[in-house]
């Protein structure tokens, strides 16, 4: 039993890095990406607006679904780094594709208007699971 403790043990510090490097990474894009949008989504959540926290929530799952696949198929740190790069790029990608196509799109999320933002977090969930299902390499 203690050889199997060991065994896991040995990987703790490495987990721990990735882990810690994969938050960090998902605390930054979520950063960027309220920067990014033309509304501020933290103030609109804290004031309740659902439609704020749906596209914000959907952005956030369509990063953290490349960001995971790369943790777990990650050669070294910076393979991780440069693929959570592209990750937040489509994600930025993503928001503006479908801001065009919708053009009253964040007044309707700042309106707490919930289709749009469910679209909208739709969009960025479907698109982060196609990322990341082409992460696997």
């Amino acid at each position: 039993m203690s050889y199997t403790v060991n065994e896991s043990i040995r990987y703790f510090d490495d987990f721990l890095i990735f882990f810690v490097i994969a938050i960090a990474l998902l605390a930054a894009f979520t950063w960027i990406y309220v920067k990014v949008t033309p509304y501020k989504e933290i103030e609109l959540i804290r004031a309740g607006n659902t439609a704020a926290a749906i596209s914000l929530s959907g952005a956030m799952l369509g990063f953290a679904l490349p960001l995971a696949s790369t943790v777990a198929n990650a050669v070294n740190l910076i393979d991780l780094l440069l693929f959570a790069v592209l990750a937040a790029v489509v994600q930025l990608v993503v928001f503006v594709f479908v801001r065009m196509l919708m053009p009253g799109l964040s007044g309707a999320i700042v309106d707490g208007e919930v289709a749009p933002a469910t679209f909208l977090a739709a969009a960025s969930i479907s698109v982060g699971l196609l990322n990341a299902a082409a992460l696997v390499y």
